[in-house]
């Protein structure tokens, strides 16, 4: 489903209550040219609704790579795990951002987030560097 046809009350909604951040790599709306997404976190393919519950915003990026998945590979371990659920996880718990302003998955969901979203790609790094200078990065 497109935003156009989520209820503009509900876009707000999901944007106002992430702070114009993607909920999964955490770049801010204001430092990116294309319109964040409003994604379904399962997605309506596999059944999931269009509801506050199941709504995250995205950027681009991570919305386009996270597609209809609701599972992704663990680097670690090779295990199919969850992908991040930013309505029913807290994202400190499977992410944590080290020096160079890399996102470091600390559980398997975590890595198994970064890898398939490529959360690490060097222009979000970039972003992120310049965001932390300024000091608008969470």
């Amino acid at each position: 489903m497109t935003a156009a046809h989520i209820p503009r009350p509900l876009q707000r909604e999901v944007r106002l209550r992430a702070a114009e951040r993607c909920e999964y790599c955490r770049l801010h709306q204001a430092s990116q040219q294309a319109t964040f997404h409003i994604d379904h976190i399962v997605p309506q393919a596999r059944g999931g609704g269009t509801e506050s519950a199941n709504l995250a915003l995205s950027c681009v990026s991570c919305s386009l790579r996270k597609g209809a998945r609701t599972l992704a590979t663990d680097p670690d371990t090779a295990s199919e795990v969850p992908l991040y659920n930013p309505r029913s996880d807290r994202w400190d718990d499977h992410f944590e951002i080290n020096a160079q302003m890399r996102i470091v998955g600390r559980t398997a969901v975590g890595r198994a987030t970064v890898e398939a979203l490529k959360m690490n790609r060097p222009f979000s790094i970039a972003i992120r560097v310049e965001e932390s200078e300024r000091g608008r990065f969470p």
